[in-house]
């Protein structure tokens, strides 16, 4: 079978359409599941033991079962249950929910490396709390746990291609369907691959800039 580039040049302006919507879940998911680990962070952080038992629970289930069976098990439950949203959305909440357990994570290995002498020290001289965490706790938090946040972005990135088994027409659900209709595949697959490559390096230039940002504020 010849190559036939010209395949994957005609179909690369639905394939950017399909890389766009792919940008919008993973942004939209990124940004949620950060909320999501950050309140989970802070109820784990609130003493009780049933509220740290729950939320271990939950971050157990998200990490131990498949992201595509989560992703099937919103899709299918909300309208089961009288929430019918588009299928976007319902593809945005599970990637949410999914990452913010992983987000909860990341955040908590951030604080447990925080020298403990640090906090001992501010609360000594009298530093109200909300300064110790402005000053002290945040600072280092974001310098260690960007790369990992990093990290989880693009996996969630590469990750939103399950999205195309509930028909949300992303860049991998875009390519099946041209492929459906021109039957070349290998062009196409190649075409959407080296865009999957494109906005994961894309991002991980954003985040080394981050970095080097955060490295000279800290300094």
């Amino acid at each position: 079978m010849n190559l036939e580039f010209r395949y994957a040049i005609e179909a690369l302006p639905f394939l950017l359409q399909g890389a766009l919507v792919t940008l919008e879940t993973s942004l939209l998911a990124v940004a949620l599941g950060g909320v999501v680990g950050i309140v989970l962070t802070l109820l784990r952080q609130s003493g009780l033991r049933v509220v740290d038992w729950g939320c271990g629970v939950y971050i157990s289930l998200m990490r131990g079962t498949p992201l595509f069976l989560q992703i099937l098990i919103v899709y299918y439950v909300l309208p089961a249950v009288g929430l019918d949203i588009p299928r976007f959305f319902a593809g945005v909440i599970a990637l949410s929910l999914n990452s913010g357990a992983y987000v909860t994570e990341i955040i908590r290995g951030g604080l447990s490396a925080i020298p403990r002498g640090q906090l001992d020290a501010a609360r000594a001289v009298g530093m109200p709390r909300s300064l110790v965490w402005r000053h002290i706790v945040l600072p280092q938090v974001l310098m260690l746990v960007l790369p990992p946040l990093a990290v989880e972005f693009t996996a969630l990135l590469k990750a939103s291609a399950l999205l195309s088994v509930i028909a949300v027409v992303e860049l991998t659900r875009t390519a099946q369907q041209i492929i459906a209709a021109t039957f070349r595949p290998i062009e196409l697959w190649l075409a959407t691959a080296t865009l999957y490559f494109v906005m994961c390096f894309m991002l991980g230039s954003v985040t080394r800039w981050l970095e080097r940002r955060a490295a000279l504020y800290r300094a």
